[in-house]
């Protein structure tokens, strides 16, 4: 069982067994659970009729005696005191609360105790606490991101509300796929070392009792990484389709906003980029943007044959044919313009913004050596009039982390130029990545350069040559993925938590990222999955990083720290 299925069978159950008309009130996080997994339409077959956000429910007093309410909250003090207010003078007929993970004893009392009227008919917890964008890759959408690079001492409250909400999704994911794992972080990051141990505390003592599922067989792993790691897949250019829409549009909740693209008609100003319900994009989300092109233009040109065949109508049959096959025809047609859209909006951008050129030196300074080069290039994609800020410092960013001990004074030369090109450049921002996310914080191979292994694959795969120079970068987290199943991981690097050991294989891994995920390991998770080794994995974070959110998740890191006055 995959996470879009345990979210759906959820959302099923809360809706099935409750007849009649049926209004769904959720929070601001539950919204996003749901709305990735049940389109509108499924919602109206099973007679909700009204979908209603929590908080602004409360501002009407208007009664709707003739609607069932179904709450699907997560169980934060905020929602119980909604539900204490909303309890103390009842607006609809019946009230069924469901609650997306653990509630307290005392959240159950205050419950209760407001139910005066008694109206309130089950209260249930649902474990759909993160949001399943796809079958194996999972966010938890947290607001406050940039906390995980601020030392504890800065904002030690905030930093343990953090921890609390990764810890709530990944217990939420383990009790959706009813499984137990083996914990296992990453040495050199202190939050993901935290974030393990509590982990490890709800499942094996605090709550033993509900992830105790009796199951025979090798638990599944659960790997806890940091995202400075691999601080190089989130500042690149994409050239594959799911993970350029990102970088250069965005996608939420696997929704697309186009309201700033050109004129569109009103339906198709935000629209929804799901493999679940686009069977287009689940065949092309992963292939390069060149190819897009090609199979896009194949969809064009099926469409005008059905169209054209539309346009034939003559007889009575034909017309009650039209009428029968047009719902098809009207989705056909708005998935057509969709991935039209959208792949013009994308190929005016690269354009634009020249970042065919860009992304060759980025990808050289990501996988290949020769540093000389690529300072020759940087320099030059700097001093070129249409080079966008956030690119220049882009290119600076990846040069500086990939050569930051071999040259200081090239390195300052570049700095000193950015500084002096980029208006929006903040001062200080390069280096305060390099103390997040330099050499001397990483545990992996980033460059393929300290491990003989790596430096022998990466000259086999020189020499083989590359069949396309802008996706030739590999994330770090492919090599995780290899060691995991070659069963290399060190344990040195790698610690357990507790004395809870793997007992040979594990047939499922979970690898949560704190700082966010991207839809190019996304792409490596599914790929990998696609081979049949025997492992599943499952990708988790806190959020889905494109280069802007990483940069801005950077710049509100480095603006806490230096406003702090308790940084060490």
């Amino acid at each position: 069982m995959v996470l879009v299925t345990a979210v759906r069978d959820y959302i099923n159950r809360m809706l099935q067994d409750i007849s009649g008309m049926k209004v769904l009130i959720l929070d601001s996080q539950t919204v996003s659970a749901v709305s990735v997994a049940y389109s509108q339409s499924e919602l109206l077959q099973k007679e909700v009729f009204l979908v209603e956000l929590v908080d602004s429910i409360n501002k009407s007093k208007e009664s709707m005696s003739h609607l069932k309410a179904i709450y699907f909250l997560r169980p934060t003090s905020e929602n119980i005191q909604h539900l204490r207010r909303q309890l103390g003078n009842p607006r609809f007929a019946e009230y069924h609360l469901f609650f997306s993970n653990m509630l307290k004893d005392t959240q159950i009392h205050i419950l209760a105790d407001s139910d005066e009227q008694e109206v309130v008919q089950q209260v249930q917890e649902l474990y759909a606490d993160f949001v399943a964008l796809e079958p194996y890759h999972f966010t938890l959408n947290i607001s406050s991101n940039h906390l995980y690079m601020l030392p504890a001492v800065v904002d030690p409250s905030s930093l343990q509300h953090y921890c609390d909400r990764v810890v709530d999704g990944i217990a939420a994911v383990f009790l959706a796929l009813k499984r137990r794992p083996v914990i296992r972080y990453q040495r050199t990051s202190d939050i993901a070392k935290r974030i393990a141990h509590e982990t490890s505390k709800l499942m094996y003592q605090q709550e033993s009792g509900l992830f105790d599922f009796r199951r025979t067989e090798i638990s599944p792993l659960l790997i806890v990484l940091d995202r400075r790691d691999d601080p190089v897949t989130p500042l690149l250019n994409q050239w594959t389709y799911q993970a350029m829409v990102h970088e250069l549009i965005g996608i939420q909740d696997n929704k697309v906003d186009l309201r700033n693209v050109g004129k569109l008609p009103k339906d198709q100003q935000e629209v929804v980029l799901s493999s679940e319900q686009d069977t287009f994009f689940k065949a092309n989300m992963y292939e390069n943007f060149g190819d897009i092109g090609m199979n896009i233009k194949r969809m064009v040109d099926e469409f005008q044959q059905v169209a054209k065949s539309n346009q034939n109508i003559q007889t009575v049959e034909d017309m009650a044919k039209f009428v029968e096959n047009y719902p098809e025809y009207r989705k056909m047609h708005g998935n057509v313009s969709k991935h039209v859209t959208l792949v013009t909006e994308m190929s005016k951008l690269v354009e634009e913004q020249k970042l065919m050129m860009v992304s060759e030196t980025e990808q050289e300074l990501a996988c290949n050596g020769g540093q000389g080069a690529a300072f020759e290039a940087v320099t030059n994609l700097l001093n070129n009039e249409s080079v966008s800020d956030i690119d220049r410092l882009r290119l600076v960013m990846l040069y500086a982390l990939r050569y930051e001990k071999d040259s200081p004074v090239q390195l300052m030369q570049l700095f000193n130029k950015l500084a002096s090109r980029s208006a929006k450049y903040k001062p200080g921002l390069v280096q305060f990545l390099l103390k997040q996310a330099g050499v001397d914080k990483r545990t992996g191979d980033l460059y393929g350069n300290r491990d003989f292994l790596n430096i022998a694959r990466n000259m086999a795969r020189g020499l083989k040559g590359v069949e396309n120079v802008y996706t030739q970068h590999q994330p770090l987290l492919f090599q995780t993925m290899e060691s995991i199943i070659k069963g290399r991981l060190r344990d040195v690097d790698y610690p357990f938590v507790g004395n809870h050991f793997q007992q040979g294989r594990p047939q499922d891994v979970i690898i949560f990222i704190v700082g966010g995920t991207t839809y190019e390991e996304s792409r490596s998770v599914a790929l990998q999955n696609a081979t049949n080794s025997g492992i599943r994995f499952i990708l988790g974070g806190s959020v889905v990083l494109n280069s802007k959110r990483f940069l801005k998740d950077l710049e509100e890191a480095q603006r806490t720290a230096k406003s702090s006055t308790n940084i060490v």
